[in-house]
């Protein structure tokens, strides 16, 4: 039972929360109003990470299971006690976020369905200038907990050689997040570079067990995303509850707990009592506020040394310095061809043939390759969408599988892929195969690739027909060429 709203009083403020008896978790046995009531206990830590920030809103309102959407501007019907923050986006639009300074506000956007916090590295009373440089440790496939842990610390002796000090914290998921507090004094483009000249730090000194490569066909280990320091993108904070079927949440760590703590033991239903019992470990983040100079001194030997920037992502517009934006297994030119008018108007055109159905070219090109392959495998109207690089060449033999609304859809493809080819799908490391979470109009939506690197070459697969192959942007225009995340709002085609 769902129950009839229930009203919470918080310090002076009324929260009305509305189905408080709805399932977030439904293996945890954790309703909206049990969630709500741990982020009042915790609410001392969770604020730290997240009060006078802009937040964008991600919500669950199905719960952990259902599909999550995401929501940067306040919602109109809000509380007038609850302050926004008015963030402008390259594309000349902005948007009014929400601004949590307190329990009450806490409890009101869980109150919409938010499990996790995320929160902008930004005060609202300056936009421009983070605060924070977040060092976020994402394993690939198969890498095991002890080894992100491992690299956790190599990243502790790399802050400690530039004077900086870092505040770790379990993902909540399958990572770590060092979070280091710094003086406002660069913009955007200053701290993720500074980020980069960490990764690459890490790497140099850990060089098996940690990567800065942003290709995943290159990556190894664990890799350091830089890229989360990119303007308008946000993480998880501290004490976030992560959709997970155990309700686990991303908890701060003293550093000597570190090397043998284990993720899984910190849930919605342990992490207050160990805050009351213990405290917050990163109780002190506000008052170890450091300088980026030493990294961005690093940062520029690394330039002299020849090693420039590193790739943005792909919904980035181009930047000066960038190398190609291009995947290694896909690149068939030199890197300068790739930073020519006539190669910006390739790409261009790509762009716009990804917002097309498919063409009788390549449904044509579907359909050889299901005669090749004997009939079988998707139907012959799908194919590959065009890429800026033409026709692949591959030196890192990567396929692509599935494209589908939900990651078990586009899983789901890959274990009828496995099927057909099985001696293939036999050679695969976990590494090998390839899963992204892209980006949609509101919501996520799932890729999947498979590097043939360990399959010999006689016995690779080709390139099928992708199944499923979803397409999150049929039926809409393409408004705009910025390349940023915060576009603006699509419209349906006339024909669509």
């Amino acid at each position: 039972m769902k129950g009839q709203p229930e009203v919470l009083r918080i310090n002076d403020r009324e929260i009305t929360i509305t189905n408080p008896g709805k399932i977030f978790f439904a293996e945890a046995g954790i309703t909206k109003l049990d969630l709500v009531q741990y982020y009042l206990a915790v609410a001392d830590g969770a604020l730290r990470g997240v009060s006078g920030r802009p937040m964008a809103l991600k919500r669950f309102v199905n719960g952990a299971a259902g599909e999550a959407f995401f929501q940067k501007r306040a919602p109109e019907n809000r509380p007038d006690w609850l302050r926004v923050a008015t963030l402008s986006f390259p594309s000349g639009r902005t948007a009014d976020e929400i601004v949590v300074d307190d329990a009450a506000g806490l409890a009101w956007i869980v109150n919409l369905g938010c499990l996790d916090l995320n929160p902008h590295p930004v005060r609202a009373d300056d936009l421009d200038h983070p605060d924070e440089l977040r060092v976020d440790l994402d394993p690939m496939p198969g890498i095991e907990w002890a080894q992100i842990r491992d690299v956790a610390m190599v990243a502790r002796e790399s802050l400690e050689a530039v004077g900086l000090v870092g505040w770790p914290k379990t993902s909540g998921s399958r990572g770590i997040h060092i979070n280091v507090r710094i003086e406002r004094r660069w913009g955007y483009p200053e701290v993720r570079r500074a980020a980069l000249a960490l990764a690459r730090d890490v790497e140099r000194r850990a060089p098996a067990l940690a990567t800065s490569r942003w290709w995943k066909e290159e990556r190894h280990g664990v890799f350091l995303d830089y890229n989360q320091n990119a303007k308008d993108r946000t993480v998880a904070s501290a004490y976030s509850v992560r959709p997970l079927p155990d309700a686990r949440v991303s908890t701060p760590l003293a550093w000597n707990e570190l090397p043998t703590c284990e993720a899984e033991a910190f849930t919605v239903a342990t992490v207050p009592g160990r805050l009351a019992a213990m405290g917050d470990p990163g109780a002190g983040i506000d008052e170890a506020v450091g300088s980026l100079d030493a990294l961005l001194e690093l940062s520029r030997r690394d330039e002299a040394d020849g090693v420039g920037d590193a790739p943005w992502p792909p919904n980035y517009r181009k930047q000066d310095g960038e190398p190609p934006r291009v995947q290694p297994s896909r690149q068939r030119r030199a890197a300068a061809a790739y930073d020519t008018p006539e190669a910006e108007a390739d790409r261009e055109r790509a762009r716009a043939a990804m917002e097309r159905r498919y063409t009788a070219a390549q449904a044509a090109r579907g359909a050889a390759v299901a005669a090749a392959n004997g009939g079988g495998g998707p139907g012959a109207g799908s194919g590959t969408r065009p890429t800026p690089t033409g026709r692949r060449r591959s030196s890192v033999p990567v396929i692509e599988i599935s494209r589908a609304k939900s990651k078990e859809e586009a899983l789901a493809g890959l274990d009828r892929w496995k099927a057909r080819w099985p001696a293939a799908a036999t050679a695969l490391e976990p590494a090998d195969v390839l899963v992204d979470g892209m980006r949609g109009r509101s919501s996520l939506w799932y890729r999947v690739r498979v590097n043939l690197i360990h399959v010999p070459e006689a016995a690779r697969p080709p390139q099928e027909p992708l199944d499923p192959d979803y397409d999150p942007w049929a039926g809409y225009e393409w408004p705009d060429r910025t390349g940023q995340a915060e576009r603006a709002t699509r419209t349906k085609r006339e024909d669509a």
